[in-house]
């Protein structure tokens, strides 16, 4: 996943995403043909390794195309699809029982992507960010004209002046090498950095815990999993407005504090089946809030030079969640324990998450200068 970041930074979203692209599918379609367990786990392990870096690049891209004003929109679009991906992955479940054909079914509708080889735009940011003024030309104009705008070319020669004037202040000049330690490197970005990672690792274990969690609530798994997926739907209704009027970082906290509570409330003995469900509910709902802001509020925090990286760094740190969650669900009594791990991580995540700017209606920081600057 560290490399995707390197790769994302180093040579730009456009080929970063075709290339993890690729990858997915090549690992996804094999499992269909793996003739024992060994060779079934390599291939999991590429899909595993790549999808993370897949999911990344829709949270970094609409905030390097769009404006301030428009991200919330771009990204609570991107999250709708998300979740409206979870309620079909159920049907899914339910239609194929074979894993072979599970994972055929998984993985060949991927393949229709490639067709965005001749439609997808590189990010105009990250071309500015690296000094590819041409290209960042060519895609800003061509925007311009599909949009029915105009922009002067005296403006895209201010734009030029101003970019070539950030990289003249730059300690460095070799823009495609930076690496995972530039996100550690100066104090104000290093927090940033151990927050937004500590806040990604509880938003992904507690996510992917309660879809774990889901098919336990009763017998029938596909229609729990099919509910769990349903039930975030109507978060984003309240997330728009919410978003535009108030904000990234109150929300994360009021969001992450809910959804713990919710967890926590969820284990008390007195209540009954129908209680525990709308607890369920409730948390699966804070947190899908959550972790929609969390999609646009982390990337906004980063400086576009490392924004990729960043991004890679804290969906590492977020992987590692969910892979403890099962031993702690064996472990635990009526899962009870997994529910009180989530609960407890979400309430400190809320507490950290005050420690972030806000960054609603702010310019995104282009070189590493900005990011340090930005608190």
């Amino acid at each position: 996943m560290l490399l995707f970041g390197f790769i994302q930074d180093g040579l730009g979203r456009r080929p970063a995403f075709f290339i993890y692209l690729f990858i997915e599918c090549i690992f996804g379609i094999a499992t269909a043909f793996a003739k024992d367990f060994w060779m079934w786990l390599i291939f999991r392990i590429g899909v595993g390794f790549t999808v993370p870096a897949i999911l990344a690049t829709p949270n970094v891209l609409p905030i390097e195309f769009v404006g301030p004003a428009h991200r919330t929109t771009c990204i609570l679009l991107t999250n709708i699809a998300h979740s409206v991906g979870m309620v079909i992955l159920s049907l899914v479940l339910y239609a194929f029982r074979d894993w072979r054909q599970l994972a055929l079914a998984t993985s060949l509708p991927f393949t229709v992507y490639f067709l965005y080889w001749w439609s997808f735009p590189e990010s105009p940011r990250w071309l500015l960010a690296c000094g590819k003024f041409e290209k960042a030309k060519t895609i800003l104009l061509k925007m311009a004209k599909v949009n029915g705008k105009d922009i002067s070319l005296d403006y895209m020669d201010q734009l030029k002046i101003k970019y070539e004037e950030e990289f003249k202040n730059q300690k460095s000049k070799t823009i495609k090498k930076y690496n995972v330690f530039h996100l550690f490197k100066t104090p104000n970005l290093r927090f940033k950095t151990i927050a937004i990672t500590f806040i990604w690792f509880v938003n992904t274990t507690v996510y992917v815990g309660l879809s774990y969690y889901a098919p336990a609530l009763s017998s029938d798994e596909h229609l729990n999993f099919f509910l769990a997926g349903v039930v975030e739907l109507p978060t984003y209704i309240v997330l728009w407005p919410a978003m535009e009027k108030f904000g990234r970082k109150s929300l994360l906290h009021i969001s992450m504090l809910i959804g713990g509570c919710a967890c926590l409330i969820a284990t008390f003995p007195i209540l009954d089946d129908q209680w525990t469900l709308i607890m369920f509910c409730i948390g699966k709902m804070g947190i899908s809030s959550s972790y929609v802001i969390l999609s646009l509020f982390a990337p906004e925090l980063y400086p576009t030079v490392v924004r990729g990286l960043g991004i890679s760094v804290s969906s590492v740190a977020g992987m590692i969640g969910p892979v403890g969650l099962p031993i702690i669900n064996y472990v635990g009594t009526g899962s009870q324990l997994s529910l009180i791990v989530m609960g407890i991580l979400q309430i400190i995540g809320a507490f950290v998450t005050l420690l972030l700017p806000e960054t609603k209606n702010c310019h995104l920081p282009q070189t590493l200068d900005d990011g340090e600057e930005y608190k």
